[in-house]
């Protein structure tokens, strides 16, 4: 026998067993934080909310039309538009994204450790994804595949046609992320999403952890490469984020006033060069009116801008509609805090609301300008 091999052979053993050992004897962190089951026997109903009528009195026109039915800036018909709770049981649902291949809507429910999915020719509930590593931000891509903000997995992830996971972004120099929150995917294919600090936080929303980032940055994954940037590192806590329905400017919320009452509470919009990775001419699109909060965001094809608000006034719970130049136009009142919302719809003109325990809904004569 060859000794230097046999040698070789022996240190190459002993070394996979110390590596085994160090391998059994490891504490790794769990898949983020699972609640136990909600026990309610009394969920809230589902249908319109309770007192409503034609037209729905949760439906705020700040400019009034000529006539009962006549038009306004905000594109709700209000002789038959209504808001309706269609699913409800959560802890706290986010990150809403509907997929028209299959007419569903999935969205999160964080604290739970879930992806919800409901099905929209008869309205079933089902898990799509346990655990899901406390998931937040969902979106969906131009192939029709899931992308999805991980809270305690601390990622950017892909879902693949065939069920198989791909990572997209877990770190930037070598340093993990936060807790990535929200995501959009351009026409070019690249990734944008923002990362704050929410996720790493408290136990409840994923993992508790220390920020390995300086700052809490807005991300891009290049289409090609594969490589993370930052795009922009000025925010307190970035949250929401949107194109322009001609992918000119991007919209993300800053929702820094969580953490305290002299930080901003507002919608940020810049313009963007999609294909060179940049931002540019930075300014504040709307304040919130403190001590509410937005979170998600979305614009419709006429570039009208739709975001959330709650944690504050309860009178203000539920999403404001902004025109393009900023000048508010109409509220859609919701009995609970709302953190995101998206179109939908085979049309793409159904609104999905996500408020904290429930899921709303609400037709519009607008279509969302996300794709598909």
């Amino acid at each position: 026998m060859d000794r230097r091999a046999f040698l070789a052979t022996a240190a190459a053993a002993a070394a996979t067993a110390t590596t085994m050992k160090t391998a059994a004897g490891a504490t790794v962190t769990p898949f983020g934080h699972t609640g136990a089951p909600i026990t309610n026997a009394d969920p809230l109903p589902l249908g319109p909310l309770p007192g409503s009528r034609h037209p729905d009195t949760h439906i705020e026109f700040l400019k009034k039309p000529k006539i009962l039915f006549g038009s306004t800036d905000l594109p709700i018909f209000s002789g038959i538009g209504a808001v309706e709770r269609i699913a409800t049981g959560f802890r706290w649902a986010e990150g809403p994204v509907y997929f028209p291949a299959g007419r569903y809507l999935l969205f999160s429910d964080i604290p739970s450790n879930r992806i919800m999915r409901l099905s929209e020719d008869d309205n079933h509930l089902s898990v799509f994804r346990q655990p899901s590593m406390n998931a937040n931000g969902n979106t969906i891509d131009r192939e029709g595949r899931l992308i999805t903000c991980e809270h305690s997995g601390r990622r950017i992830t892909r879902t693949e046609l065939d069920g198989s996971i791909t990572i997209i972004a877990d770190k930037y120099n070598s340093k993990k992320l936060n807790s990535p929150n929200e995501v959009v995917v351009s026409s070019d294919g690249s990734i944008w999403f923002t990362d704050p600090a929410y996720g790493i936080s408290a136990y409840s929303g994923g993992s508790k952890a220390e920020p390995e980032q300086e700052t809490r940055n807005v991300y891009r994954v290049d289409p090609k490469s594969g490589e993370v940037r930052i795009v922009a590192d000025d925010f307190v806590q970035p949250n929401g984020i949107a194109f322009s329905p001609d992918e000119k400017k991007l919209y993300i919320v800053d929702s820094g006033f969580s953490d305290n009452p002299d930080n901003p509470c507002q919608i940020r919009v810049f313009d963007i060069d999609v294909g060179a990775g940049k931002l540019l001419n930075g300014k504040v699109f709307a304040e919130m009116p403190k001590p509410n909060v937005s979170d998600g965001v979305r614009c419709d094809t006429a570039g009208r801008v739709w975001c959330s608000v709650g944690w504050g006034d309860p009178s203000e719970d539920g999403v404001r509609c902004y025109m393009p130049d900023g000048d508010l136009i109409g509220k859609v009142h919701i009995p609970e805090t709302v953190a995101n919302l998206c179109f939908g719809g085979q049309q793409r003109n159904r609104l999905y609301i996500c408020g904290t325990t429930s899921i709303y809904a609400l037709d519009t004569n607008v279509q969302g300008a996300m794709k598909p």
